[in-house]
């Protein structure tokens, strides 16, 4: 099934066939029904009912002549969904029922849950409301059931995103209960189930970081820990080594990329391990989302305001709460949301500026005009809730690349959000109670500040030979001699990089700038830390050192592993003051082992704000990761800004945060106000790409 979990179903049923005589000939009959069941499958995906039928019937009469009542129950429910998509209801309940009494008897409870998603689809379909809202609640409860009983957390959230419609669909009608009579809550509990369906691993793991679960474990598997990690980092010593030489063959590399991806497997089976034998993590009890209830009594206060929302494919959601009320509104569909939200991103990270005076006029009209068009869709429905209150944004889906920074709820005129709204970004309401369960203090203004700046990314940089860090890199001219090894190196560490994203990792000189504008805003008698150049490294981020400071301020760049999350990360100095290559990735892996107790870090270079979108928990990235590691508050940014920019939009927010003494919140809002109305800066490109993850207080 390899191909057609691929969207090869072509291949995959060819392979399928000709397993088939193969199997009756050894007289596997199990295997036989099996094979006979997928084969079905892959018809009844390629909308071949009639032949699907064909199959099913072959292998659903296997599975009772050779005793498989799993398999059996299975292939059953699989008949019932092509009766459905026949239109022939009735036939199709029929045998989901089936299904469901076989699934039961044998104590396939993920079974059950799935007929019972297809019963209570099928349910609605029919217009039967209440029975299809018990029905999935029926579902669910196996599922909320299933979800403990998986220790480690990636399995978690790999299970927990395949179910993400079952939570979807009791959304959908618990909201059409809600049109039919508003006065019985249901738009309550549809928030209170949208809020279970998301972030939940968040919230497990920020539970485990509030308990030391390796308290009590033996040194001797602390010891394995050690030997995992070390692992992980010889692999990509030789993983550069590889990509560091332009005559390695894509086999060998294919081959390190292979062998990391089993290392990080093998350090997340050691993560189980640890959990399954701490005990302090047998005695952790895992939170409950919160209610609205719990929500307007624990989070929110007068000034502050949540949306929160749920993108569907059929129909979308918005729920507004203050400290006493709860409004909730229908929105449209993924499809509608998506379009607009890519093309006011288009119009933003696409910024097209010096254009001649009629051109320039209608290409600011189209962008004003779709940034209308998307607050129209996704806000304008609450705008007399917001007032000037501070906006709690929990986003959904594509809504995670928006920055709502850029909203305008004023018509023609162009004042976007920012200019009346503090704006945070939560991955879910629930994550804030879990974050304050630790003391969360305001930013002092004595605050001890720690940055890290301009790391060193080729062997060719002048800072190598300079003693001048401000020195000048001239793009070099590669040649195709191996001699010259300095030219080599870097074109082969460069080669090594662009395997992340594809992009080159180009020397960050305008951080330089940031980093110090921002350590002389601070008093002399502030702490500081100052890591420039090849100090700007793995080994200072991974140390202890950094434990003592308030505020952390990274700048360099991100980089994004959709396959492996876990495997993305920050770019530090790849190499050290002797030339040599060094493992400079800072991945969230290792962000996760990270103790801090800043109350702020800023990461203020490329797309940190971005991660890879698992259904259920958002945007699985850095911000996670350091919230894991203790701290409530982070910056990051959802685009590429220039360096110039980026350093005029640091020094502000800096000077706001520390001699104004303004929250990250409020500084944020202030700073991209101030670039707004200036006209080198008016663009959104400029200064809405960072957003304020976390605590606001």
């Amino acid at each position: 099934m390899i191909y057609g979990d691929k969207g090869d179903q072509i291949q995959a049923l060819e392979y399928h066939l000709q397993a088939l005589p193969i199997l009756q000939e050894i007289g596997d009959r199990l295997g036989e029904a099996t094979t006979l069941s997928n084969i079905g499958l892959l018809f009844s995906q390629a909308d071949d009912g009639d032949t699907a039928l064909e199959y099913y019937e072959q292998s659903l009469q296997l599975t009772r002549e050779t005793g498989n009542p799993m398999g059996e129950a299975t292939t059953l429910n699989n008949i019932g969904l092509v009766f459905e998509n026949k239109g022939d209801k009735t036939i199709a309940l029929d045998y989901f029922r089936q299904s469901l009494a076989l699934s039961e008897i044998v104590g396939d409870r993920a079974g059950s849950a799935l007929t019972l998603f297809n019963i209570a689809s099928l349910e609605d379909q029919l217009g039967n409301t209440r029975t299809a809202l018990t029905t999935i609640e029926k579902a669910l409860d196996i599922i909320e059931d299933l979800r403990t009983k998986v220790a480690s957390p990636t399995l978690r959230q790999s299970y927990f995103s395949t179910v993400q419609n079952y939570y979807n669909l009791r959304i959908r009608l618990l909201m059409q209960l809600h049109q039919q009579d508003p006065s019985q809550n249901y738009d309550g509990q549809a928030f209170s189930v949208s809020e279970k369906s998301r972030a939940r691993t968040l919230i497990d793991l920020l539970t485990e970081a509030n308990t030391d679960i390796r308290e009590g474990i033996s040194p001797e598997l602390l010891a394995t820990e050690e030997k995992l990690l070390q692992t992980l980092d010889d692999i990509e010593q030789v993983r550069l080594v590889i990509y560091n030489n332009i005559f390695s063959k894509e086999s060998e590399k294919a081959e390190v990329d292979r062998n990391l991806a089993i290392a990080n497997a093998n350090y997340r089976d050691f993560q189980d391990q640890i959990r399954k034998e701490s005990p302090q993590y047998a005695d952790l009890k895992y939170p409950e989302p919160l209610t609205v209830e719990e929500l307007q009594a624990q989070v929110l206060d007068e000034d502050t305001v949540l949306l929160q929302y749920a993108i569907g494919e059929q129909k979308s959601y918005l729920w507004v709460i203050t400290n006493d009320g709860l409004s909730s509104y229908e929105l449209p569909k993924a499809k509608v949301l998506n379009k607009a939200i890519e093309e006011v991103r288009g119009y933003i990270t696409g910024m097209k500026t010096g254009l001649p005076e009629p051109l320039q006029r209608r290409e600011d009209q189209n962008r004003l005009n779709a940034i209308n068009q998307l607050s129209e869709l996704i806000l304008a429905p609450a705008v007399e809730q917001l007032k000037k209150k501070r906006l709690l944004i929990v986003a959904d889906g594509n809504l995670h690349f928006l920055p709502f920074s850029v909203l305008n709820l004023s018509g023609l005129e162009y004042h976007p959000l920012s200019d009346r709204h503090e704006i945070v970004n939560l991955p879910s309401a629930s994550t804030i109670s879990i974050l304050r369960q630790n003391t969360i203090d305001p930013i002092p203004s004595n605050a001890s500040l720690a940055i890290l700046a301009d790391p060193v990314f080729h062997e060719d940089d002048c800072r190598i030979e300079s003693d001048d860090p401000n020195c000048f890199d001239p793009q070099p001219e590669f040649k195709l001699d191996p001699r010259p090894d300095e030219d080599l190196n870097f074109l082969a560490l460069k080669r090594a990089t662009k395997n992340f994203n594809n992009v080159d990792w180009d020397r960050l000189l305008g951080t330089r700038t940031e980093a110090q504008s921002i350590l002389n805003l601070l008093p002399k008698t502030n702490k500081t830390l100052q890591a420039f150049d090849f100090d700007a490294d793995r080994e200072l981020m991974t140390g202890d050192r950094l434990q003592d400071y308030d505020l952390i301020h990274i700048a360099t760049h991100g980089f994004l592993n959709t396959e492996i999350p876990e495997l993305s990360g920050l770019v530090l100095s790849l190499v050290d003051k002797e030339e040599h290559p060094q493992n400079g990735f800072l991945r969230i892996n290792d962000v996760f082992n990270l103790k801090l107790n800043a109350d702020l870090i800023v990461l203020s270079a490329c797309q940190t704000g971005l991660g890879d979108q698992v259904q259920g928990e958002g945007l699985v990235g850095l911000s996670r990761g350091f919230m894991y590691a203790g701290v409530p508050r982070i910056v990051v940014s959802l685009w590429q800004v220039d360096d110039a920019a980026t350093a005029e939009f640091m020094t502000r927010f800096y000077r706001l945060l520390l001699r104004e003494n303004l929250t990250p919140a409020a500084a944020l809002k202030q700073t991209q106000q101030e670039m707004r109305t200036e006209t080198k800066w008016t663009h959104p490109y400029y200064w809405a790409a960072f957003i304020l993850q976390g605590e606001w207080r």
